[in-house]
């Protein structure tokens, strides 16, 4: 498992080099010169090498080749009494790779998410799962958090569904509507939390990658078009999604701020994520704690297609009594297990067939 530390002296810096393997490419001209001179802090990340043989670990226990790669948030993942079960395990012909069984995998630790990939058939359709993320609060460096969207380029994955649990800050949302995300502020990144800082992997994809369309156009309106043909547009809105580091909720003034600025949900996670794969040259649909999902998605070049399930009420009125509760935002996921499924479902045969069609071609 990959170890975090600091490095005080540089003369350090090879011995650690050579006990850490997992974090440093050690022929790479790159990870030697720009890390040998810097004294007392050092960017590292999983080499290529590292994520492609815990991609040909999970390849080599599989025959599903999935091309779409679904993150489910927080109430998404599990099953309650409020729901039939949760997404992933509506699947036909699972397999389930628990996070502590993959090598150098992270461990989620957050109540309501359950800590495994499973790959399997979704109406037909091949997908790989990914049951519990990991989050900047939980401890975990950013790079940490957002790994598993390199994973999934590696094992084939080319579209991304990335879902999460936000509060609502949009005139007109409640609890249990649903937000595609058309674009984001990363209050993280701003402040230089991003999962592409340090040497660039040029075999992931570009130094600077663009992120005005992190959120594909075109699955974004197909997403609104499938909410209509399943009656519940009504609960479908589209928005701009906030990232902030958690795990403490935010303060009215805040919020106050964040509704000046035009945002519309926010959440702990998924930005990092997207700009991955785009960075990746994945295909994104996107939802709750999703901007460092969405930038390591965006950096792989992934299409990608985000929505956050809105599972909370942001209060902006100091006169309220009303508290922000992590166990409210799990139930209010559960309670709409079966149509987030049904949903989900529907795009993802969406992109199924858009993909034959793109092949026959």
């Amino acid at each position: 498992m990959v170890q975090d530390f600091s490095i005080e002296e540089d003369e350090n810096f090879i011995v650690e080099v050579e006990k850490h393997p997992l974090i440093f490419d050690i022929s790479s001209p790159v990870y030697r010169d720009q890390h040998l001179h810097a004294r007392g802090y050092v960017c590292y990340s999983y080499t290529h090498d590292v994520l492609e043989k815990i991609a040909n670990y999970l390849k080599a226990e599989t025959s599903l080749r999935p091309t779409i790669g679904i993150i489910c948030g927080s109430g998404i993942s599990e099953s309650s009494n409020y729901s039939d079960s949760p997404l992933a395990d509506t699947l036909d012909q699972k397999q389930n790779f628990p996070y502590h069984n993959i090598p150098d995998f992270p461990l989620s630790t957050v109540p309501g998410h359950v800590g495994q990939l499973v790959f399997g058939l979704l109406e037909g359709v091949p997908v790989l799962c990914m049951q519990g993320r990991f989050h900047y609060y939980e401890g975990y460096p950013i790079w940490k958090c957002a790994m598993p969207v390199r994973v999934m380029k590696l094992v084939g994955i080319t579209h991304m569904i990335i879902t999460n649990a936000a509060g609502g800050l949009g005139d007109g949302y409640k609890v249990g509507d649903v937000m595609i995300i058309k674009d984001h502020v990363n209050f993280l990144g701003l402040a230089g939390v991003n999962p592409l800082r340090g040497p660039n992997d040029d075999k992931f994809g570009i130094r600077f990658p663009a992120m005005n369309k992190a959120y594909d156009e075109d699955l974004r309106n197909d997403a609104k078009r499938i909410a209509k043909e399943l009656d519940i547009d009504t609960h479908v809105h589209e928005g701009v999604y906030a990232c902030v580091g958690g795990p403490s909720y935010e303060t009215i003034a805040e919020l106050r701020m964040m509704k000046m600025m035009g945002i519309n949900a926010i959440g702990m996670s998924t930005v990092h994520e997207v700009i991955l794969a785009k960075h990746c040259h994945l295909c994104l649909l996107s939802g709750m704690s999703t901007v460092h999902e969405v930038i390591l998605a965006k950096h792989c070049n992934l299409t990608v297609f985000a929505f956050s399930l809105i599972t909370n009420e942001c209060v902006i009125d100091y006169s309220s009594k009303t508290e922000a509760c992590h166990e409210d935002v799990i139930q209010s996921g559960q309670k709409r297990g079966e149509m987030l499924r049904r949903y989900v479902a529907g795009i993802v045969r969406h992109i199924a067939d858009k993909i034959a069609l793109e092949t026959l071609d």
